[in-house]
């Protein structure tokens, strides 16, 4: 009951020194769809389910996993609604940075800006914390990138890591595959780092996995792109 007091309230603390509406934020990130992302050693690969809810639905109409510029791109567990306008925002950070340095945005920077935004949302009133977290990969100086955000506001680089009502058992697992590498670093090619991704969905998945249920995006020194149905069904046939 002390907690409900100050649910209402964002920029109030409670006596345990939490803002609970941050609390609801991340419980929607937790009931959200799995999404993992994979650094490889020449690449980095993040994917998601994309399961429709009813049949009905055109199928590929609505996706999770989207490019912000050609070298960066990003995929989201939680509420579509709140994941679209950071998706705008960022993209109108790349573009903006573009036209003053006439050059692509650093990863890095992207994702401190997206943070920042999120966190503003965690002190201003009339506004509530966004119910998503991001998982942004990109390339630049000649190397793979993998971001979280928060909706804290927080972020922080992986090597390997999960969102979702399944994060958890997904760090298990990939932490298990990769202290088996005798460096315990991700140095495996972007073709198993993919494979490995949809294993790792696999293992909390509903149903069967199919090419029309996953979404998988790739990152190379190329650039970001998503797999095409086809591409997912040929790597699924390693992931079984």
């Amino acid at each position: 009951m002390a907690s409900e007091r100050y649910s209402f309230s964002l920029t109030t603390f409670s006596p345990s020194g939490k803002l609970v509406q941050l609390e609801y934020a991340l419980a929607a990130v937790a009931a959200g769809a799995t999404s993992v992302g994979i650094v490889a050693s020449d690449g980095v690969v993040i994917a998601t389910e994309n399961k429709y809810k009813s049949p009905l639905y055109e199928e590929h109409s609505v996706h999770r996993v989207e490019p912000i510029t050609d070298h960066i791109g990003m995929v989201y567990s939680g509420l579509v609604p709140d994941y679209r306008p950071l998706l705008k925002r960022a993209r109108k950070m790349a573009q903006q940075y573009f036209l003053v340095y006439k050059e692509p945005m650093p990863v890095s920077q992207l994702v401190q800006q997206v943070a920042n935004v999120m966190q503003e949302y965690t002190q201003s009133g009339g506004v509530r914390p966004f119910g998503v977290s991001l998982l942004i990969c990109g390339w630049n100086n000649g190397k793979p990138y993998l971001f979280q955000c928060d909706p804290t506001g927080a972020f922080f680089a992986w090597k390997a890591t999960a969102l979702g009502k399944n994060a958890q058992s997904c760090k298990t697992y990939m932490e298990k595959r990769f202290n088996l590498q005798s460096n315990n670093s991700v140095s495996q090619s972007l073709d198993d780092a993919v494979v490995d991704a949809m294993r790792t969905l696999k293992g909390g998945f509903e149903g069967v996995m199919t090419k029309d249920n996953i979404e998988v995006g790739i990152c190379t020194e190329k650039g970001f792109r998503r797999l095409t149905p086809t591409e997912i069904d040929d790597h699924l046939s390693n992931a079984n």
